[in-house]
């Protein structure tokens, strides 16, 4: 009745090696419980949402400046900080110029991204009026989506809302 033993050498190793195992460690960690989201959870409104769409652009022949196209905003929200959940306003390029101005002024810790550009020939083709939409559809997502201009400026509500917003009141 002979039984082999394993030399002192190797048993400390497979000992050690065992009991600093990470996988041996993971034993003793408890695991998160998760809850099952029900469908509503899942499916239901965003605890808070902010969608912002410049659209419908048309152009008008004016008196004195000539013609000028205007867009479409629509915005629908539940953030607290604008008073409507729903609105539709129309606002032409300079309008957002002014608005932008304004934003800068009032706001020196917050980096307000630039419009897109002037344009000068063929401004009421298509293709370029498309390619502002685009272009104002972006900065005013970008603008109404900070969290410091939301709480902080007092033109921001009141120029994608208010279908009766002045420029003149804010210079």
């Amino acid at each position: 009745m002979s039984s082999q033993v394993a030399p002192a050498s190797q048993t400390s190793n497979n000992s050690r090696s065992s009991s600093s195992s990470p996988n041996r460690n993971l034993e003793f960690i408890s695991r998160p419980q998760f809850k099952q989201q029900t469908f509503d959870e899942i499916y239901g409104v965003p605890e808070n949402f902010l969608e912002i769409e410049v659209r419908s652009p048309e152009t008008h022949v004016g008196y004195g400046r000539g013609m000028y196209t205007d867009y479409e905003i629509v915005c629908r929200t539940n953030i607290p900080a604008f008073k409507l959940k729903y609105s539709v306003v129309r606002r032409r390029y300079s309008d957002f110029e002014y608005f932008r101005d304004i934003l800068e002024r009032e706001s020196s810790r917050v980096t307000i991204p630039p419009l897109p550009g002037k344009v000068f020939t063929n401004r009421f083709s298509d293709e370029v009026i498309e390619h502002r939409r685009e272009g104002l559809e972006r900065f005013l997502q970008i603008v109404a989506g900070h969290p410091l201009l939301q709480t902080g400026s007092k033109v921001l509500c009141g120029f994608i809302q208010d279908p009766q917003w002045d420029r003149n009141h804010w210079l």
